[in-house]
């Protein structure tokens, strides 16, 4: 079913700010968020293309998730490419400053950005992303702002146990993102959970 105007451009205003916060994490290089830690490990000891691994383990994630009923949708096609899309355009704009204090600014500057896009994307009702589908998989009877912590900092440690680096900024998306993201959905009056279409739920 195609989602209504406004939720369309809820999905791809959120994918374009989600892409834009991704990018700050990454040009601040001080750690990476713990599903692409993960993804990273696994392309470190498989040998296998970064793209590749990201795609198995993104699809293995959706499909658990179906498992407790939360189904993915035009929102989770439209998340992975217009999220990697962004971030490339970005990138290509701002590098990694020298100073280490100009990184945790681009660090800090990430986190609001960040919550703020994946709030938008999941209150389209649109389908998750794999790390979020995982997360809100276990909504309830564990809140999204802490199963997402759950899986975020699951993802760190296998990527970890398995070659990757970790740093602060990887710490700082396990322990401040899932809550970050929550206050933005409360702020904003989002549901983040994926079951129900809003729209129909109010016409019925």
């Amino acid at each position: 079913m195609i989602p209504s105007p406004r939720r369309t451009a809820m999905l791809l205003v959120g994918c374009v700010v989600l892409g834009v916060g991704v990018a700050l994490l990454l040009a601040a290089d001080l750690g990476s968020d713990g599903y692409s830690t993960f993804v990273n490990g696994l392309t470190i000891t498989t040998g296998v293309d970064f793209w590749i691994v990201n795609l198995v383990v993104g699809v293995v994630l959706v499909a658990l998730a179906m498992l407790r009923k939360v189904y993915p949708g035009i929102g989770t096609v439209v998340q992975v490419v217009l999220v990697g899309v962004t971030v490339s355009v970005v990138l290509g704009v701002i590098a990694t400053p020298d100073e280490l204090v100009s990184r945790a600014v681009l660090l800090a500057a990430a986190f609001p950005v960040l919550a703020l896009g994946i709030a938008l994307y999941l209150g389209s009702h649109t389908g998750a992303g794999p790390a979020e589908a995982a997360a809100l998989a276990w909504d309830p009877p564990v809140p999204f702002k802490w199963s997402y912590s759950v899986v975020q900092g699951g993802g760190a440690l296998g990527g970890w146990l398995l070659g990757a680096t970790v740093g602060v900024g990887t710490l700082a998306v396990i322990l401040l993102l899932g809550p970050a993201v929550d206050l933005a959905a409360r702020l904003l009056s989002l549901d983040l959970h994926q079951q129900t279409d809003p729209e129909q739920h109010a016409a019925t």
